[in-house]
């Protein structure tokens, strides 16, 4: 899908779901990989799109019309659920991995805890059976 397909989509849900039209430029962000309005543009991902783009026009049509448009506002709520959007970001694969750069293990029952930060292991034990962990391996 490409910039004018997507315009053009979000023009005609924005017509059909909320009777109102969609007047501003949709823009695709390849930095958009983590949250809310940020989605893989595959044809095997249409209807979690559509989802995500009824939630985007949800904020864009309450904040325009001077309502609640966040996610904790009741306004929000129930026009989300009136037009059927997404309440939750599926995910479809995009999301961005941490890498775990240390992994502890507990001396006692060995169990592994993989971790992106530091973990003061005299702070900090196990949480199974209480003993003490070791730093393992560490990839930084």
């Amino acid at each position: 899908m490409n910039q004018t397909e997507l315009q053009k989509l979000v023009e005609e849900i924005s017509l059909k779901y909320f009777h109102l039209p969609f007047r501003h430029e949709v823009k695709i962000n390849n930095r958009m990989t983590t949250t809310g309005g940020r989605y893989f543009l595959d044809e095997k991902y249409r209807s979690d799109l559509v989802g995500i783009i009824k939630h985007e026009l949800t904020h864009y049509h309450l904040h325009l019309a001077g309502l609640g448009y966040q996610h904790r506002n009741r306004d929000f709520k129930n026009l989300l659920a009136r037009v059927g959007g997404s309440r939750y970001t599926p995910d479809i694969g995009l999301r961005r991995r941490q890498v775990k750069n240390y992994l502890y293990e507990c001396e006692d029952c060995h169990f592994q805890y993989p971790r992106v930060r530091k973990v003061n292991t005299r702070k900090y034990r196990c949480g199974r059976c209480g003993g003490r962990l070791k730093l393992v391996r560490r990839n930084k």
